[in-house]
């Protein structure tokens, strides 16, 4: 038995069944009820609800209290939490400030596998809501034998924390699948030691969303894509390996002198690349994981079902998930997608999917290959030329909207005004759903819709 299943059953052992804690029930219901009172940017504007607000937080911070002899590990953060509520409480709630806390919550630097985080903060939710509620979610963490050992070695990762959702109020009732430092309210910007993502919640989205698109487009599944599929602790150690050769790619390689992460306005294709590039960065390194004679035998099963999720992820519910204003996720959906039937290792034939697995890889690692060109060549271009290049990239593959000015080419665009006008000039949906993707939204909606809020426990493992 591994020292990692050893602490991880120590952990549950000690702490039994945390969401079911009288305690940690308080503190949501408390959370839940400040909410209510709460404006976008997190104050309680109105003084008439001060009293109930200090009442709820009074709630929160004992709750806070009672649970932390669960959360040693967590001691200076829990100590400093209730601090910062009871100065937000004492300051009359306006806009809340909890950097304090924040700069004590440091998980990355206990990755143990089954070991748990009560994480309370004011705070946006990405894919979730805008508003800085106080929001709660009791966390563990995912980290496998095999992963610290890849972590470890060519695939460093410090900042990366991988979890699984145990219990949170109503802002992670959603789509969100991550908890980012840089959404809480804190009165200035720190540099950031960590990110966080629920591995479950992804793992449980791509069995359902993949085994009804299978079946809709009458796909068979190779046999280890299928036991990926049916396996609910497979897939979040799958999507463990495949997020953090992901993550780590944003700041490496060839990039072009703005880096895509620097926050700045441009035509949202070129974030569809930059989120394309990493996936593919990471189907890449995984087939190299996979054939390499060096490789651990867990790691190198896991690379295998990495190159499987990133392809049907990409292509099944990246597509076609959110709206059509400006989906860069989707349109790198639709771009590895048309790319593979454009290349003929993907047919649909007789209302039949099939893929020609064999020629997947060599296929799938040109388009990142392609991507990783563009990007060599951005350092000698100026930006506005950077930027048509990425358009004929994208568009030599997927057909434009036929309302595009782009489509026409640079002659049509206003090539001396401000750069935003450039990007004003990209339409929310600069390329549109083809026929099969049309036709495939409108059976798989229901399913996708379904998996708001998904957690584990609503898609177990395989008996």
């Amino acid at each position: 038995m591994s020292q990692a299943t050893i602490t991880h059953e120590t952990h549950h052992g000690a702490d039994g069944d945390l969401a079911a804690n009288p305690a940690w029930l308080e503190l949501k219901s408390a959370a839940t009820q400040l909410q209510a009172l709460q404006v976008k940017d997190g104050s309680v504007p109105e003084a008439t609800d001060h009293a109930r607000a200090g009442e709820l937080t009074d709630t929160i911070t004992a709750s806070i209290t009672a649970l932390r002899p669960h959360f040693e590990h967590d001691g200076a953060y829990l100590d400093r939490l209730v601090e910062d509520f009871r100065g937000w409480a004492d300051a009359g709630f306006g806009v809340p400030d909890f950097l304090d806390s924040l700069q004590a919550f440091q998980p990355q630097l206990d990755r143990v596998d089954g070991l748990r985080h009560l994480v309370v903060f004011p705070m946006y939710t990405q894919n979730g809501s805008a508003n800085r509620f106080v929001e709660a979610i009791l966390v563990e963490v995912i980290w496998p034998d095999f992963i610290a050992e890849l972590e470890a070695g060519a695939y460093s990762n410090a900042l990366f924390v991988p979890l699984r959702f145990l219990d949170f109020t109503p802002g992670y009732d959603t789509n969100s699948a991550v908890l980012f430092p840089e959404s809480v309210a804190m009165r200035q910007t720190p540099a950031f030691t960590w990110g966080a993502i629920f591995q479950d919640r992804e793992a449980a989205r791509y069995r359902r969303v993949v085994a009804a698109a299978a079946e809709i487009t009458n796909l068979e599944l190779p046999a280890e894509a299928a036991e990926l599929v049916a396996d609910q602790h497979l897939a979040e150690e799958t999507f463990i390996m495949w997020d953090m050769i992901h993550d780590r790619t944003h700041m490496r390689g060839d990039l072009p002198f703005d880096p895509f992460m620097i926050k700045q306005r441009m035509p949202f294709f070129l974030y569809s690349l930059e989120e394309l590039r990493c996936d593919l960065t990471a189907f890449r390194e995984c087939v190299k994981i996979a054939t390499s004679p060096d490789s651990a035998p867990e790691a190198a099963r896991h690379a295998r079902l990495v190159q499987y999720a990133v392809i049907f992820d990409r292509i099944f519910r990246f597509a076609i998930t959110g709206n059509r204003v400006r989906n860069y996720d989707g349109l790198g959906g639709q771009l590895l997608f048309a790319w593979m039937h454009q290349h003929h290792v993907l047919h649909w034939t007789d209302t039949k999917l099939t893929i020609d697995w064999d020629a997947v890889p060599e296929v799938v690692s040109a388009l990142g290959d392609a991507i990783d060109e563009l990007y060599w060549r951005s350092i000698d271009r100026p930006k506005l030329a950077h930027w048509l290049a990425a358009y004929e990239l994208v568009s030599a593959t997927l057909t434009p909207n036929p309302a595009s000015v782009w489509a026409k080419g640079p002659d049509a665009l206003p090539l001396t005004e401000p750069l935003k006008e450039m990007t004003n000039q990209v339409l929310d949906d600069e390329f549109p759903l083809s026929m099969f993707y049309e036709a495939l939204d409108k059976k798989m909606k229901p399913v996708i819709e379904s998996t708001l809020g998904i957690t584990a426990a609503d898609e177990p493992a395989a008996a």
